[in-house]
């Protein structure tokens, strides 16, 4: 069970790519403190929660209609953490697919 997080940052500039094999990679800007126990919660809808620990979750907000099928299809994506365009962190995460995001966050 996801415990509500303190959503502390939005992310604005995102990319979501997929390869050939339907893998999806996510890529954030760099944030301060290691992830610990990270997941991405989401419902197929335009928004998604990475929750990357107690003091750290990032809402991914207009998650473009393209990427949401493929999205809601995985059970893990990479996530990769840019600083001044070199990657800082990479680490894989579960998907956690729900039923509705925002009931989660009340």
């Amino acid at each position: 069970m996801v415990k509500k997080a303190n959503v502390s940052q939005s992310e604005g500039q995102y990319d979501i790519l997929q390869n050939a094999a339907g893998e999806i990679l996510i890529i954030i800007q760099y944030r301060a403190g290691g992830p610990e126990n990270p997941r991405l919660v989401y419902d197929g809808g335009d928004q998604a929660l990475l929750y990357r620990s107690r003091e750290s979750a990032v809402m991914l907000e207009a998650i473009n209609q393209e990427a949401r099928q493929p999205l809601k299809s995985v059970s893990e994506v990479l996530m990769v953490e840019l600083e001044d365009d070199d990657v800082a962190r990479e680490y894989r995460v579960p998907v956690r697919a729900v039923k509705n995001l925002e009931a989660l966050m009340r």
